[in-house]
Parts: structure tokens; sequence; C-alpha cells
């Protein structure tokens, strides 16, 4: 019945979010639309995962009512990744949210905030990690 789910984050503005997703994780953009000088809208991509933001302005010129009563929406990404130790590499100097951790569930997760002000954590299976397993 669903086929694809993909997290648009809304932000104040697109420009500063595209370092950590594009320069630091290799996600491409493939789509990004003008509002004004800036960017309204981008959809990136990297191997099979797709992201959109939307600036807040653009919103509220596309679709008003989806600001509802304007006081702020909050989201959260958890990203199922194959390399955990690259990731934190990449980010090693972003703003630390979640300190790295081994879950009930049988994962290794570690988070950070986004430039846009969203906590993104990444997680691995422990037994897909390096060295995991007999």
């Amino acid at each position: 019945m669903i086929h694809a789910l993909t997290p648009v984050l809304h932000v104040d503005r697109i420009e500063p979010v595209l370092p950590f997703w594009v320069d630091r994780l290799g996600f491409t953009p493939v789509a990004q639309v003008p509002h004004g000088d800036a960017l309204g809208f981008v959809l990136l991509q990297r191997d099979g995962a797709t992201l959109m933001y939307q600036a807040r302005a653009s919103l509220a010129d596309d679709v008003p009512a989806a600001l509802g009563d304007g006081a702020g929406h909050s989201a959260g990404l958890y990203v199922d990744v194959t390399d955990l130790d690259a990731v934190a590499r990449a980010l090693a100097d972003v703003e630390l949210v979640v300190p790295r951790r081994r879950t009930f569930y049988g994962a290794d997760e570690i988070g950070w905030r986004e430039p846009g002000g969203h906590v993104v954590l990444f997680a691995q299976d422990v037994e897909r990690a390096p060295g995991a397993g007999a």
C-alpha cells in the first residue's frame, strides 16, 4: 500500500543545512526550487534515501494552513546506516545531542543536531557492526 515515506523538514533557511547533508554525508540535491533570493525547497538523495526541506516562507506562500498555529513543529530523523563510525567521523565537530550508546533493541546509536535544528539519530544494527559476530 505505501511505497515510500519521505520526511519534509521545515526550516527558516535551507542553505545552512546543505553542507551537513551534501558535504559531510554525500547526499545529492536532485531538485531545488527558489523562493525569492533563497532556496524555497530542496530534495536530497543518497543510496535510496530521500529527504526534503522547505523554507517556512515558501510553505507560507504555498500551503499556509500547513504552518498551523505558528508555534512551530519539530521532527527528528532516525537513519539506519551500515557504517556508524564513518558517520561519526564526518560529523565529529557538529553539535552532539545523543552520545553514542547501545540500545536494548540491538542498535549502536549516536545523534547530532543538524543546522536546521532537527535531531538526526544515526543507528547501526549491532550485528552489522564491524567486528560483530563470532
